[in-house]
């Protein structure tokens, strides 16, 4: 049941900073990963198992990100309802959330914001649609 209330963040990854994205691509592909979207030339890697995704990210930021995408399944499909990424950014700072980045709320489709947790963990919304 969805109400006016729902958080629907989307898709559900952990975006990680590695330092050798070769070693950590062969190590996920133990667990079963394989890579799904990316481009390893330019030093970044999707991988998926099952509904499962992790990011692999070489020199790209300093700590792991927890990222949500609005609008995707765990396919980087569109879903066919979804709350705008503008919206979450709204209920979350009404909440009292701050921000290090804001999405531009005068505009529509892709845009992002970024909060960080309480232990330091930045969270990325990251809507593509």
């Amino acid at each position: 049941m969805r109400t006016d209330l729902d958080m629907e963040l989307g898709a559900f990854s952990i975006s990680l900073a590695v330092k050798d994205l070769e070693a950590s691509k062969l190590f996920y592909e133990k667990f079963g990963f394989s890579a799904f979207a990316g481009n390893q030339l330019e030093n970044w890697l999707i991988m998926k198992n099952g509904t499962h995704v992790i990011g692999l990210f070489q020199g790209m930021f300093d700590r792991n990100v927890l990222t949500f995408n609005p609008g995707w399944d765990s396919s980087a499909q569109r879903l066919p309802s979804f709350t705008d990424v503008r919206e979450l950014q709204r209920r979350l700072k009404a909440q009292g959330i701050p921000l290090v980045s804001e999405a531009d709320e005068t505009t529509t489709g892709p845009a992002s914001f970024v909060a960080i947790d309480p232990d330091g963990n930045p969270v990325l919304v990251d809507q593509h649609v």
